[in-house]
């Protein structure tokens, strides 16, 4: 068995392949770690790019199963005690992965971590997707250290501690494989967004610590499969957010938060229509309407989750609103 396998999920991402793989080949590839590229279904040239890396195991999936579903499919034919769930547009550094395989071998309570996340476009600045570790404010909107909203701090480095946060990015998940396979990994209905943070969510309900290791750095492009202005990516981002809340927080709690969240939901929807951004706000009215329709599902898993937790809410969740912090005070870091 392999200490660590870093499993890079590819769709038609050619051209980040043939970008960035070869670093990650040079700057990670050791006899007890392996790279695993998992194919979508790619319809592009992909595998044509993947047979002049040898060293690199390709698992072929016969479709596009998804963020979540294709990591589940592919981590069942990894045999490792560490997998590094890695994007296929992120660029590594030299030593990057030693200090998080350190730290979880050195704290058997975390089963999770992740490096710092600098933009590869805007290299002193945070990227957007997890920077130093992700929170979730009190209405369930997740921020991290580092990014505030869309606003993007510049690394000075204000965040250089290693902290426990509540989320990890899947841009760069580092994770046990026990603890993975034992919370039920990725929900694969998710399809992708908000994917990682229901999975951290459930593993600190479990009293398993969350970290960010920054002596790790990497750099991402971010929004290479779906821009951040795509309907299908804010349909995703509000169903599954609503469904992550729906999950993992006690009733006491979710009626409060479920009854703000339609209030703010719906004014979302209406700034977007008065923006003229249609697409998107018929993808928040559709993403209400799907959560409604899924809750009768997620009964039996929702029921499960809160049996199991040994902590209701766990630290990471604020008890603040970033949405006061940052329209009303200015808040920006």
């Amino acid at each position: 068995m392999k200490k660590a396998s870093v499993v890079i999920l590819n769709w038609n991402g050619s051209s980040m392949l043939a970008k960035f793989l070869p670093d990650i080949v040079r700057h990670t590839l050791a006899p007890d770690v392996e790279i695993v590229v998992a194919d979508n279904g790619s319809t592009d040239d992909s595998l044509r790019i993947l047979a002049g890396f040898p060293d690199v195991r390709v698992i072929r999936l016969e479709r596009n199963y998804g963020f979540a579903e294709g990591y589940n499919r592919a981590l069942e034919q990894v045999q490792a005690e560490y997998a590094v769930l890695l994007n296929s547009d992120v660029a590594v550094t030299s030593g990057w992965l030693a200090p998080l395989l350190h730290y979880l071998d050195t704290h058997p309570d975390t089963a999770a971590c992740q490096p710092k996340i600098l933009s590869y476009d805007e290299p002193h600045k945070f990227e957007f997707a997890g920077a130093c570790g992700g929170f979730l404010d009190r209405w369930g909107y997740p921020y991290c250290r580092g990014r505030l909203m869309n606003h993007t701090e510049t690394d000075l480095g204000q965040y250089d501690d290693i902290c426990d946060v509540l989320w990890a990015t899947g841009a760069c998940l580092c994770i046990r494989m026990h603890d993975f396979h034992e919370v039920g990994g990725l929900d694969n209905y998710f399809f992708a967004h908000m994917e990682e943070i229901d999975l951290c969510w459930r593993l600190r309900s479990r009293g398993k610590r969350i970290c960010c290791i920054p002596q790790s750095t990497v750099y991402h492009v971010g929004a290479s499969t779906l821009k951040r202005e795509n309907p299908f990516k804010t349909y995703l981002n509000f169903r599954n957010n609503l469904l992550m809340l729906y999950k993992n927080l006690p009733a006491k709690q979710l009626r409060k938060v479920m009854a703000v969240r339609f209030l703010l939901d719906y004014t979302a929807a209406l700034q977007m229509l008065l923006t003229g951004k249609y697409a998107n706000a018929r993808a928040v009215c559709k993403a209400r309407r799907d959560y409604r329709r899924a809750r009768k599902q997620y009964a039996g898993q929702r029921q499960q989750n809160i049996a199991r937790a040994t902590v209701a809410i766990p630290d990471g969740i604020s008890t603040r609103s970033i949405l006061i912090d940052y329209y009303l005070r200015g808040m920006r870091k």
